[in-house]
């Protein structure tokens, strides 16, 4: 992979002096192509095992690279508790667990609505939380992207802690879910935010109500 990147973009990872050395974080990204995975695992600098739909392992070929880099499956749709006990033992192992909160590849680029999977996970097991944003792998589809050289960019972010105490509700679940999104939205340029740019605009300026967002764009 690491071949194949310097041999077809232009490929930059900035902040990996932000991965914790050792102990166990939870990574996660946002999802635009096939080749997110391997790239967040050849850019941060730790033993990772990545959480991945189960559609990807139907397929023999494909199931096979996935388990090659260490990936197990997650059922969409509903609470997968063996994935969840799968996770708690990568992390209890004091590895780092990748996930791409989306659910699914974004095609435009920008940020869908997360589902709430590495919330509950980073609450469950009181993990920090590694964000990771990812510009440029959009523009990787047809064939003629190979001869372009396109700008990859890998962003690192500082690790953070969710807060919580004991059991956490759903309406803290989806709060928590999108702090995540804007940790990670941070490290993306603003077209990037998607569903996201509000929350985003907010966190940045607290003290500003929704219908200041016209005065604020302008």
């Amino acid at each position: 992979m690491v071949f194949l990147l310097r041999l077809l973009v232009n490929w930059e990872v900035r902040g990996k002096e932000n991965v914790p050395k050792k102990g166990p974080i939870l990574v996660v990204s946002n999802h635009m192509n096939f080749s997110d995975p391997p790239l967040v695992a050849v850019s941060v600098p730790r033993k990772l095992i990545f959480m991945a739909k189960e559609q990807l392992f139907r397929s023999k070929f494909v199931g096979y690279f996935m388990a090659g880099f260490g990936a197990f499956p997650i059922y969409k749709g509903h609470l997968d508790l063996a994935a969840m006990r799968r996770a708690k033992v990568v992390l209890e192992q004091g590895w780092g667990l990748v996930m791409f909160p989306e659910g699914k590849r974004s095609r435009s680029g920008k940020l869908l609505q997360a589902f709430p999977g590495s919330a509950m996970i980073a609450a469950q097991n009181d993990v920090p939380i590694l964000p990771v944003g990812i510009i440029g792998t959009e523009k990787l589809t047809g064939k003629s992207w190979i001869f372009k050289r396109y700008k990859i960019t890998v962003n690192i972010g500082q690790p953070f802690l969710l807060p919580h105490n004991g059991r956490v509700t759903r309406g803290q679940l989806i709060g928590m879910t999108d702090s995540i999104m804007c940790h990670i939205a941070e490290l993306l340029p603003a077209e990037y935010h998607g569903c996201y740019t509000e929350k985003v605009r907010l966190l940045i300026h607290p003290h500003l109500e929704p219908s200041d967002n016209l005065i604020l764009s302008s």
